[in-house]
């Protein structure tokens, strides 16, 4: 339905990503005047987002907003991804201190990028070192989306839709290229309510407050509590600051408030939603109450009907002649139903039974009258699903190049759907052969073999068959094709489910076919804990296969580099091979 604007509704203030450049040294902030969310997922990983994504072609109302936005954007916007990564730092979003913040005063500001959307996520893990005595490091990622909108007041005679398109582009693509330097230098920060706060910190740094709690929460009593809504974390004064008027936060443990959609300064402190806004927008009838244009004066429900959300035209009826327990209902549990519906199923009110939630939907609460429908293209296996996370990816994982690639089960690296039957075909180039790799598998042993993963020349149950499992191992094994095509299939039935696989695989020149089966079918490369840590780690595989794809790209790593990725034990036991491959004589 068609809402109109209030003229005093102003567009909320756009996130700004500003890169300056002082003695050489790249540095940029992120600045997030409104629309954030900070979310903290694990002592050692966050994310936050900042803007509206816009969806095609119109921007969407933020969570909770009982207005609609009213910018309609010409174009799809411009999307970038971009992943960092900082050594030994942790992803501890904290205040960045004093000191650096006046030396930053003086910087002359080169370009700053507005930005629609942007979503953050930061994730350390612990890297181990792959030497006897070197402690393990610390490494953070940064996974950044942009969001960028096209403006239509852009477009000229001189330069059309298209050349406006590539000109932000480039300077989104500039922009990125300068946080990647000021991220690789430690110079990039995060600004909310005036505070900056800096994105990961070194160990060193890290264990200065070491007795603090994470970000958005304080000390009370000797025990961290997260800062409740209508108010906000402030990192200048370490402390839960309530909303100043004319600003409402409804989610717990926030960096900032959201300005109020009236913008004029007016309401209560502390508000803990928009309804407690300032001028006209603390008239906005509750919960259980409705009026024409969603303002005060309010009519309550009446008896047969409810409304859960703030500021609606409407109520909204039990339907089947059912009547509530009084007037101004907020839910439909509120309505007298026949049966109580449990987790998995919704009232149908004209045969006033309790449905099934059908195959695709999921309904987590008591009482409800509705499924959910699962996101994107995930469905359920069964139909009554009680949780999102019933919701499964269908589609066949993988990706089959010439030289490298891998395949998964559907869903990974969440449990596979049942009754699935995915087949790739591995083809590689003329003379050249196929090395495995599983680095573990999850198939679950009770349901007798229902969940297989074969490896044969063909689909013909009688072709040679290289590898086939319908069990867990958590011990990586490498092999090379007992032919030099593959046909790959995996099946689940109904029963158990599990994480499943992926498997990455390498063609590589059959000249080599001696050595490498030399290499794969000798017991120390499966021996030491640290070889089995290889065979798992995804990013030192990438570097082998790249190496065994093309040899010359061995060249593009130097000694150390090799030196630290691989322990001394497993480069001993490849150069002892190498060595009598090429000098079998010497």
């Amino acid at each position: 339905e068609m809402v109109k604007c209030l003229p005093s509704a102003k567009a909320a203030p756009k996130a700004q990503l500003v890169c300056s450049k002082t003695g050489g040294i790249e540095s940029c902030f992120l600045s997030c005047p409104s629309n954030t969310l900070f979310v903290p997922d694990s002592e050692n990983s966050y994310s936050l987002s900042c803007g509206v994504p816009v969806q095609q072609g119109k921007a969407q109302p933020r969570r909770n907003s009982t207005l609609p936005s009213c910018s309609d954007s010409p174009a799809p916007p411009i999307k970038q991804k971009a992943r960092f990564k900082i050594k030994d730092a942790k992803c501890h979003l904290r205040p960045r201190s004093k000191e650096k913040t006046k030396d930053s005063g003086k910087q002359a500001v080169s370009d700053n990028c507005q930005v629609t959307f942007v979503n953050l996520k930061c994730d350390s893990s612990k890297k181990k070192r792959r030497g006897r005595k070197s402690p393990s490091k610390e490494v953070s990622h940064i996974t950044a989306e942009f969001e960028v909108e096209m403006k239509a007041e852009e477009v000229s005679d001189t330069c059309n839709i298209d050349c406006v398109r590539k000109r932000m582009e480039q300077k989104l693509q500039t922009a990125i290229k300068t946080l990647r330097k000021s991220i690789n230098k430690q110079q990039f920060y995060i600004q909310f309510s005036g505070t900056e706060y800096e994105v990961a910190q070194k160990p060193a740094k890290a264990t200065e407050g070491h007795e603090a709690c994470s970000t958005g929460q304080v000390l009370q009593d000797g025990k961290c509590v997260t800062c409740s809504t209508g108010t906000f974390y402030s990192g200048e004064q370490d402390g839960c600051v309530p909303c100043s008027p004319g600003t409402f936060q409804d989610t717990e443990g926030q960096l900032s408030c959201e300005p109020c959609p009236s913008n004029d300064g007016q309401g209560v402190p502390g508000a803990r939603n928009v309804s407690q806004c300032g001028g006209k927008f603390s008239w906005v009838c509750s919960p259980g109450h409705y009026s024409a244009d969603g303002f005060k004066p309010c009519t309550v429900c009446p008896l047969g009907s409810y409304q859960p959300e703030p500021g609606r035209t409407l109520c909204f009826p039990c339907g089947g002649g059912l009547v509530t327990k009084y007037e101004g209902a907020v839910s439909f549990q509120d309505c007298e139903t026949k049966v109580h519906c449990s987790p998995g199923h919704y009232y149908n009110s004209t045969t006033h039974r309790c449905i099934r939630c059908p195959v695709g939907t999921y309904q987590p609460e008591f009482g409800q009258n509705y499924c959910i429908t699962c996101p994107g293209n995930t469905s359920t296996d069964f139909d009554g699903s009680t949780n999102v996370t019933h919701c499964k990816n269908q589609h066949c994982g993988g990706e089959l190049g010439d030289y490298t690639g891998y395949i998964e089960s559907p869903n990974y690296p969440g449990d596979y759907p049942a009754n699935v039957e995915c087949i790739w075909n591995i083809n590689p180039p003329p003379k050249r052969r196929i090395l495995i790799v599983v680095p573990e598998i999850f198939l679950p042993i009770e349901d007798e073999c229902g969940d297989v993963l074969v490896m044969r020349k063909s689909a013909s149950p009688t072709s040679i068959t290289t590898y086939e499992t319908c069990q867990t191992y958590e011990r990586p094994i490498a092999f090379t094709s007992r032919s030099r095509k593959l046909w790959i299939q995996f099946k689940s039935n109904e029963g158990n489910s599990g994480k499943g696989f992926q498997v990455p695989y390498v063609t590589y020149d059959e000249d080599y076919q001696q050595l490498i089966e030399d290499i794969v079918r000798d017991g120390r490369l499966y021996a030491s804990e640290n070889h089995q840590e290889i065979l798992k780690d995804k990013k030192l595989i990438k570097a082998l296969f790249d190496v065994l794809a093309h040899p010359q790209n061995y060249f593009k790593y130097t000694a150390q580099e090799s030196k630290e990725m691989f322990p001394r034990s497993f480069i001993k036991l490849l150069r002892s091979k190498v060595s009598r491959f090429l000098r079998p004589y010497k």
